[in-house]
């Protein structure tokens, strides 16, 4: 470390025993997983709940009140490339479970924000369903690319 002049943060740094214990390196959470057909133990990774936590905070930051005189296809369009990147980053490994819970947040956000910008009560399930959010508004599903994300450069 001395030749490469870099300093061991002590606070950050600790000896981790695979599989029994996992740790967060990059945003990913590394250790033991287990496949969902046969229960079968593997060590992998799998986005840390830290960066699947802080992309709901920035989503959610994005669909506040206050952005309701924005056009819904430029929020739309800028959860997109948001979400997207995401994805791109966070590809490898068990995503599943993280995809699933990133595309729940942003419809019952997005949803949240359409009802208030047209002021519509309750939570919107109906007036704003699935269809209307993934197939008219153009919103990226990321449970649906789970294996193959063509968007590195779209």
């Amino acid at each position: 470390m001395g030749k490469l002049k870099l300093t061991v943060n002590q606070q950050k740094t600790r000896i981790c025993r695979v599989p029994e214990e996992s740790f967060d390196f990059l945003g990913y959470t590394m250790g033991r997983c287990h496949r969902a057909q046969t229960g079968e133990a593997y060590i992998g990774t799998k986005p840390s709940k830290k960066r699947v936590a802080r992309l709901c905070g920035k989503i959610s930051e994005m669909t506040q009140r206050k952005w309701c005189w924005k056009e819904t296809a430029d929020l739309v369009g800028e959860l997109n490339l948001v979400v997207k990147g995401w994805g791109n980053y966070f590809r490898l490994g068990s995503v599943s479970k993280a995809y699933r819970a990133v595309d729940s947040h942003t419809r019952y956000r997005l949803r949240r924000w359409l009802c208030f910008k047209h002021k519509v009560k309750g939570p919107g399930r109906t007036r704003f369903g699935d269809e209307y959010l993934y197939q008219e508004l153009g919103l990226i599903r990321l449970e649906r690319f789970s294996t193959t994300l063509p968007w590195a450069k779209a």
